[in-house]
């Protein structure tokens, strides 16, 4: 099974690489004739043009902001045409709003290269942070995409255990730098989480012994919530409790797409922990 390399250029390409899967798919949904009024189960606030707007307006921020090298973050209104057609229900017109963003991302991202300066949000501020949060914005929204339509979630074993490490940084960076009071309830002696795929083989996540033997158990994380940080490490543990099942369910689920327990998934352990990590996690 395919692992994530460790080699910025090639670790990029892969992300760029995603970008484009992942926009072809949604324009995909456009043209087959999808109901662009339908409410997004796992964005109810949405409907699916309005998830399609917000994340071609996304990748045209983030166009901008590497393209220009930016110093500090560029106001969403000084991005041309980020908030798509001026017709509504254009299908059209949309597809092709979302070809140029998607073509414009990548585009900006392979010419600026990993190490190109670029403000972020982040621990990094580099090209290479946004094409790793713009191809797991564009997996975890063509989910949402998907589920809407009634479509199968598929998603590369690479990326999503990538993807879930991003999301764990993001937290630990959230807890580390903007603490407040909601995030901040996450904390407490004892506390621990195992995430564990069922269905892939250990070399998607380079995990070895000493003798260069893959561990029988497949990937595994395991988050500690200390009293003073969130931290998590690779592996398999015993913890507070366990969320298991299919490598992308696990990932839908961290990311509150598909309840936890349903389906392949199961939860074992202390329930309520899980769900309350689920409910406080955060951006910021």
């Amino acid at each position: 099974m395919a692992m994530l390399t460790q080699e910025p250029r090639a670790r990029h390409e892969r992300y760029c690489a995603e970008i484009e899967l992942q926009v072809r798919k949604l324009r995909d949904l456009v043209t087959s004739g999808a109901d662009l009024s339908a409410t997004v189960p796992t964005c109810p606030d949405w409907s699916l043009e309005q998830l399609l707007r917000h994340t071609g307006g996304a990748l045209r921020w983030v166009e901008l902001n590497v393209r220009t090298r930016a110093k500090e973050e560029v106001p969403e209104s000084d991005v041309p045409l980020h908030d798509g057609p001026e017709r509504r229900v254009d299908p059209a017109a949309l597809d092709a709003w979302l070809a140029e963003s998607g073509a414009m991302t990548v585009a900006a991202l392979r010419e600026a290269g990993p190490g190109a300066p670029v403000w972020s949000w982040g621990w990094e501020r580099s090209a290479g942070f946004w094409a790793r949060r713009m191809a797991h914005e564009l997996v975890v929204h063509g989910a949402d995409a998907a589920l809407t339509v009634g479509r199968a979630v598929e998603v590369a074993p690479e990326i999503a255990a990538d993807a879930i490490d991003e999301w764990l940084e993001i937290v630990e960076f959230v807890q580390r730098t903007m603490p407040h009071d909601e995030a901040a309830e996450l904390r407490g002696p004892g506390r621990s989480i195992h995430l564990h795929a069922t269905d892939t083989s250990p070399e998607v996540d380079a995990e070895r012994s000493e003798m260069g033997v893959p561990p029988p158990e497949g990937w595994g994380r395991l988050v500690e919530l200390t009293e003073d940080v969130v931290r998590w490490r690779r592996g398999h543990e015993k913890a507070t409790v366990a969320l298991r099942g299919p490598l992308t369910e696990v990932l839908l689920a961290f990311y509150r797409r598909l309840p936890p327990d349903g389906g392949k998934l199961e939860v074992l352990g202390e329930r309520e922990l899980l769900d309350f990590w689920l409910e406080r996690a955060t951006f910021g």
